[in-house]
C-alpha cells in the first residue's frame, strides 16, 4: 500500500482540494500561514531546496551549508527522490533556474 492510499481520507481530500484552488504566490502565503506554523513552511521549504539541489548534483557539505538542513533530513529527502512517489520529481522541472 502506498503512503498516498495510507493518507487518504475525506479531510485530507478537502485539504488538497483547498490548496489546488490557490492562485496566486500571495493566496498561498495567506492561507498556509493560517493552516501552519512557521517553522513547518519553512521545514517544508527548505525540503523542497534539499531536494532542488541533490536533484543538481549538490553535495551533502554543499547543502548542510546552505540550507542548514542535517545531514539526516538531507539522507531522507535523498530516499524520497530515489524511492518514493515521484512527489519531488513532479515539481522540480518548474523551480529549474537559467
Amino acid at each position: 500500500m502506498s503512503i498516498a492510499n495510507k493518507l487518504k481520507d475525506d479531510l485530507t481530500d478537502q485539504l488538497f482540494k483547498a490548496i489546488l484552488s490557490l492562485r496566486t504566490e500571495e493566496d498561498c502565503y495567506r492561507f498556509f500561514e493560517d493552516v501552519c506554523t512557521v517553522s513547518e513552511i519553512k521545514a517544508m521549504a527548505q525540503r523542497l531546496e534539499v531536494a532542488r539541489m541533490l536533484d543538481e548534483g549538490c553535495i551533502y557539505d554543499e547543502i548542510v551549508e546552505k540550507t542548514g538542513a542535517s545531514t539526516a533530513t538531507i539522507s531522507r529527502v535523498k530516499r524520497c527522490l530515489i524511492y518514493g512517489a515521484d512527489g519531488y520529481r513532479g515539481v522540480l522541472p518548474s523551480l529549474k533556474r537559467s
